[in-house]
């Protein structure tokens, strides 16, 4: 083992683990990276194209090379990067991403074939011949996709949502961070510090430099225990905030159980929704490398990663001490790393340093004006080639860390389409204007890398935020730190002739952006696209920058005119099962129940999902031994008596304000804003493209009241299209929206005796035909005083009215009217029944509104409104769908005893039934006991002219057909004088 003196782990405890089915030994505090390293593992996976062999190159989340499945079975965790993963006894990780063992894996040939996976090779190799896709192109594809593999089984597991609510939300536990979080605390605000680490500290646990001429772990350890103590303090370790979202709300996963050997035992992550009124971003910075020949072998890290371990993990990636470590660096911090390994005892064989003037800082072999040209060592570093004035030297070197600056992560102020801006001193992005509202960076993601400035950064960013919120807070005392400036020069990468990787894990080299360039392929976005660029698990963080570079250079352009893609969340990995909440199994889709749905239950009734509602679809009684006598007898009853059905799954939306009407007016086709209150319209909206896509009812309840109800499976849909239009598309008008499907229940009372029930249930309201006739609406009270609202509109042909009340009465209505119309032969029904009685009526629903429909082809052309416009009226116009000749249509059997089966497609009699002599298809289907056969709805071309004719409907799945006579579509009282009787 290469453990040397120091470090933050226990060593009073010894941990067992396995990699590859090999046990080693680690100790609390580490990581499976470091506890590898410490090992002598450096070889932890392969690249994703050439399959490379590959070792860590940071000690953060960044990393893309150190990728692992943790664990196996169901709890199988692929694509954990081990520079994160938190050592535990009884570990089990193994590598990823190769065939065969990992020191030989048999698609390492793939290295061999580089020249022909260059840059856009994904479009270029797979277009000719054309035949060859399906047979050999895809399944090859989808072969070598991905890195590691799911088990396939269910997740065993259980996991978590919670919602924070804070003044001030802190992004990271670092210097800037700890010192926001300690002012802020101090001030008295509501502070929640979340950290991804499983210690506070970030960056200070890995350097050596003194806090107050002491351990920087000393001063964390005593900010910790007084921000623990504080009542108005929450502190998330183990947890990333991954995005940032409207109105100050960012989302966290914190890894509640993961370093458990069996996180089953507890939750094993939550997923947060933090609501913060200001944030504070101490995200650090992201050290990158310098591109050179071959600069990709294990052994080859990030100068900072190599003090890390070595400072942090008390940890060398090298077998022994007698092994030598390099630093190859373009700035003055990676001489820091060079001085900390010789205070380690490690055998530093120098620092290289492109700068002829680069200073010196201790006592080590300094080679400036110098540059690392290649490597040797199949899987790991075993020597490096140094170049200086033109001469090349070999030197036996088994570590390189090698630093070519710091980024700052503006990861989390883009996400807003936070444009960063370029910093030439730092020779870095930082981030700009325009990002989310609230949020101010602080510390090294600021660009103040050093300790102390990233100290009162973090503080004076706290007390700014505050102020904001009309607290004031005091300054703290901070400790003394280093103030060190950083100098560096604009190196970006070694040229020559050999690959040099600019991205691991896709294995983009310094040659690919070139071929890209050279292929016109310079703007970013088209250069990530067209050499996988940053698409990689770590998102850029170690590539982005000095890729854009490399283009600068090619195009002679400089780093901000060449531009930067921005992020986008989540910033790092985030599991599906967390995003679920803990939402698998029956709780995968929760089952939605209507008000009534116990009482339908006590019925005996037969139930049916709806969308995410359970329904009842029809109430078998003693006797009936078919499904269909139970839903011809409620049908029978409503069409002669009086049906109770609970439709409070339809979609229910206020839309209040002063420019309500006008608002309406352009999210229906129809004209919603010369609608008289006290009145309901029926209407339809349209899609962007003409089609129509949902119906239902608009009631004007007051000047600036309405209520619009939608179909139960759209209601979700259509309120986020009008939220959509509401605040994207005419943000200027003085209109409000708010869905209340839950907060009323709904029942449909229909039937001729309709009137006489409810008349018994309302107070001292008029039902007469004159003071509320069809399509009237009012606010009233039932029951001795329950608020209640009522529509007189039918579904069903039949007098029938519709009657809210708070959900939580809905149940207790339900009975009353039972109760109260015993007499008149009341009968509960269910959606079977409703799906009877709609295509009796030739009404429209889900099957007719399936997305490739319009206004006129469901015969209601005239209420896509020539006075005005509306979402899609203009292109329900457009040539070829205003002449779409296929129409609303009845069909009935010519012999009675025959089906109709939706689905089946219509042909003249007399033609061949293949596709090119489609006439039509058939939507809805039932028996119909008013008819007494079978019935349906379809589109027919022509349909509107066709009436009697004689057609055939085939069904390919069952092989049969049927000959059916096509009719109008209302089947029942075409002229509606039922419903207004």
């Amino acid at each position: 083992m290469t453990r040397i003196p120091g470090g933050l782990i226990d060593r009073s405890q010894t941990l067992t683990f396995s990699f590859n089915g090999k046990r080693y030994t680690g100790h609390p505090g580490d990581t499976l990276a470091s506890a590898l390293l410490a090992n002598g593992v450096h070889l932890m996976g392969r690249s994703f194209k050439y399959h490379r062999p590959r070792g860590p190159v940071s000690a953060g989340s960044e990393d893309p090379n150190a990728l692992v499945t943790l664990r196996s079975g169901a709890r199988a965790e692929p694509n954990t990067r081990a520079t994160v993963a938190e050592l535990y006894d009884g570990l089990t990780a193994r590598s990823q991403n190769h065939v065969g063992p990992l020191g030989f894996d048999a698609m390492a040939v793939n290295d061999l074939l580089s020249p022909v996976f260059a840059a856009g090779f994904y479009y270029k190799t797979f277009m000719w011949p054309r035949a060859f896709w399906e047979k050999l192109y895809e399944p090859m594809i989808r072969r070598a996709a991905g890195l590691g593999a799911l088990s396939g089984e269910a997740d065993p597991d259980s996991y978590d949502r919670g919602y924070l609510h804070c003044d001030l939300l802190v992004i990271g536990a670092g210097a800037a961070g700890l010192s926001a979080a300690l002012t802020a605390a101090r001030a008295g605000a509501q502070v929640v510090l979340a950290d991804e680490d499983f210690r506070l500290g970030g960056r200070l646990l890995a350097e050596s430099d003194p806090l107050d001429g002491g351990p920087a772990s000393d001063w964390v350890a005593e900010v910790e225990a007084e921000l623990r103590a504080l009542p108005n303090v929450r502190i998330l370790t183990r947890t990333t905030v991954f995005g940032t979202y409207d109105h100050g709300i960012f989302g966290a996963v914190e890894r509640v159980a993961d370093h458990l050997p069996v996180p089953g035992t507890s939750v094993r992550q939550t997923l947060w929704r933090i609501t913060a009124k200001r944030s504070v971003l101490a995200a650090g910075a992201t050290e990158r490398h310098i591109p050179f020949a071959s600069n990709d072998r294990p052994g080859i890290m990030m100068a900072g990663a190599l003090r890390a371990y070595a400072n942090r993990w008390a940890t060398l990636p090298v077998a022994g001490p007698q092994d030598r470590i390099a630093v190859f660096t373009n700035n003055d911090d990676g001489h820091r790393t060079a001085l900390d390994l010789l205070a380690k005892g490690a055998n530093l064989l120098g620092v290289i340093d492109p700068r002829a003037d680069a200073p010196r800082f201790g006592d080590y072999q300094l080679f400036a004006g110098a540059q690392v040209t290649g490597t040797h060592g199949r899987l790991g570093l075993s020597s490096i080639e140094i170049t200086r004035d033109g001469r090349a030297d070999w030197l036996e070197c088994h570590a390189l860390g090698v630093s070519g600056g710091w980024n700052p992560n503006v990861h989390l102020a883009s996400h807003h389409r936070g444009r960063p801006v370029w910093n030439e001193e730092l020779q870095a992005f930082v981030p700009g204007e325009g990002g989310p509202q609230g949020l101010i960076p602080a510390g090294a993601c600021a660009g103040r890398g050093s300790t102390s400035a990233a100290l009162g950064d973090g503080a004076r960013a706290a007390q700014a935020a505050l102020s904001e919120l009309g607290i004031s807070a005091a300054l703290p005392r901070l400790p003394e730190a280093e103030d060190r400036p950083l100098r560096q020069t604009a190196f970006w990468h070694v040229p020559g002739k050999a690959r040099a990787w600019v991205d691991f894990q896709n294995d983009v080299t310094v040659k690919d952006i070139a071929l890209a360039h050279k292929e016109n392929m310079r703007p970013v976005e088209h250069l990530k696209r067209w050499t996988t660029l940053g698409m990689a698990t770590d998102q850029g963080k170690t590539a982005n920058v000095t890729a854009l570079a490399v283009m600068a250079e090619l195009t002679g352009k400089a780093i901000p005119e060449t531009g930067t893609t921005i992020f986008r969340p989540p910033y790092t990995g985030v599991s599906l099962s967390v995003l679920g909440g803990g939402d698998t199994g029956k709780d995968f889709r929760p089952t939605r129940l209507t008000p009534t749905h116990h009482w339908a239950e006590a019925q005996g009734a037969a139930f049916v999902e709806v969308g995410p509602w359970l329904r009842a679809q029809y109430f078998p009684r003693p006797g009936e031994t078919h499904w269909r006598e139970s839903v011809d007898r409620e049908a029978k009853a409503v069409r002669s008596a009086v049906g109770l059905c609970d439709v409070t799954t339809l979609g229910k939306i206020d839309v209040q304000g002063r420019d309500a009407g006008e608002f309406l007016n352009r999210v229906y086709s129809n004209m919603m804003g010369t609608l008289k209150v006290g009145r309901v319209r029926y209407g339809l909206m349209l899609r962007e493209d003409g089609h129509l896509y949902d119906d239902g009812t608009c009631a004007r309840m007051a000047e600036d009241h309405y209520v619009v109800t939608t179909t139960t499976g759209n209601a979700g849909l259509v309120y986020r299209n009008m939220e959509f239009a509401r605040q994207c598309l005419w943000p200027e008008l003085d209109v409000q929206i708010i869905s209340t499907t839950d907060a009323w229940a709904q029942i449909a009372v229909a039937g001729p005796r309709s009137r006489e029930l409810l008349s018994r249930i309302v107070d001292g309201f008029d039902l007469s035909n004159e003071a509320f006739p069809f399509m009237a609406c009012a606010s009233l009270s039932v029951c001795g005083g329950l608020r209640a609202r009522l529509f007189r509109i039918s579904f069903s042909g039949e007098l029938a009215y519709e009657v809210a009340v708070p959900a939580r009465y809905g149940h207790a209505l339900m009975q009353r009217l039972m109760a109260q119309g015993a007499d008149l032969g009341v009968t509960p029904y269910g959606t079977e029944a409703l799906g009877v009685l709609r295509i009796e009526k030739g009404h429209a629903a889900g099957a007719e509104l399936n997305g490739q429909t319009t206004a006129a082809m469901i015969g209601l052309g005239m209420m896509v409104s020539g006075k005005k416009d509306s979402i899609g009226a203009v292109m329900s116009r457009r040539e070829g769908l205003a002449e779409d000749s296929r129409r609303l249509v009845g069909l009935q059997p010519v012999d009675p005893e025959a089906k109709v089966v939706p689905g089946s497609h219509l042909f003249a009699d007399g033609t061949a039934q293949d596709m090119a002599h489609d006439q039509g298809w058939i939507t809805s289907a039932c028996f119909s006991p008013h008819v007494g056969s079978s019935i349906g709805l379809g589109f027919l071309e022509d349909g509107a002219a066709r009436m009697g004719e004689v057609i055939l409907a085939a069904n390919p799945l069952e092989g049969s057909c049927a000959a059916l006579r096509v009719v109008p579509p209302h089947f029942v009282d075409p002229e509606g004088e039922r419903l207004r009787g």
